[in-house]
């Protein structure tokens, strides 16, 4: 499939979209971080367009105390697929990330 040309406007406003949608990405990993959100809250916002693509490994490594080889190892022993976004897992998955992460 050949990438679309888009007109020098069109192309700034994708990218500008982008960046945007980078910084809410960020901002909802920041807020996890600190605390301010739970996993389920953030799990709870499958709809949001931003949030929803955000993958469920990046979830896990935003989490304090948890990195690479940990997310990777929940990953494996929930049988999530490594590119699976927030949006794209289903309900029992969801269920056994909650109750693994919160223990």
């Amino acid at each position: 499939m050949a990438i679309p040309q888009l007109s020098p406007e069109a192309r700034a406003e994708a990218l500008e979209k982008a960046k945007a949608a980078r910084i809410k990405r960020a901002e909802v990993r920041e807020e996890l971080k600190t605390g301010k959100l739970t996993v389920a809250q953030v799990l709870a916002m499958r709809e949001d367009p931003i949030v929803g693509r955000m993958k469920i490994s990046t979830l896990i490594e935003t989490l304090p105390g948890y990195g690479k080889a940990k997310a990777e190892r929940i990953m494996r022993e929930l049988q999530i697929a490594e590119s699976r976004r927030i949006r794209g897992i289903g309900e029992r998955q969801r269920e056994a990330l909650l109750a693994r992460l919160t223990k």
